[in-house]
């Protein structure tokens, strides 16, 4: 039971994580302070996509379903398992991903523009 737990527990994170890097630059147009904690989970998600390095969610939610006897993730890791095939085509992966970025890219040029301005002079037209 225990074990059945910290799977299904690690898959919600997980998805709140991937919900976060696709969308959680827009937080920073409300909290810009919100822009830091977003670099940096934009950055691991790119380094786990690009670079292949390793998901501590993925390993923590296949270790809970193997020890509840539940068949664990694939090889191919989360992703693959919950939302390719599934959320998007298969053979539309690079796609999806290029839309996340374009996202996060669009969330950041925005939290940008809000920043500077918020920092202009009011009395500048």
């Amino acid at each position: 039971m225990v074990y059945s737990v910290i799977g299904e527990g690690a898959m919600v994170l997980h998805l709140l994580f991937l919900a976060y890097v696709a969308l959680g630059g827009f937080a920073a147009w409300r909290w810009p302070r919100m822009f830091w904690p977003h670099l940096a989970c934009a950055v691991y998600g790119l380094g786990v996509t690009v670079i292949g390095w390793p998901c501590p969610l993925t390993h923590l939610e296949d270790w809970g379903r193997r020890n509840a006897g539940q068949a664990g993730l694939p090889p191919e890791g989360f992703i693959a398992h919950y939302l390719t095939g599934v959320v998007y085509p298969t053979e539309h992966l690079l796609t999806a991903q290029l839309l996340v970025a374009l996202t996060v890219t669009l969330s950041w040029a925005g939290a940008l523009y809000l920043h500077l301005q918020r920092k202009r002079p009011e009395n500048a037209a």
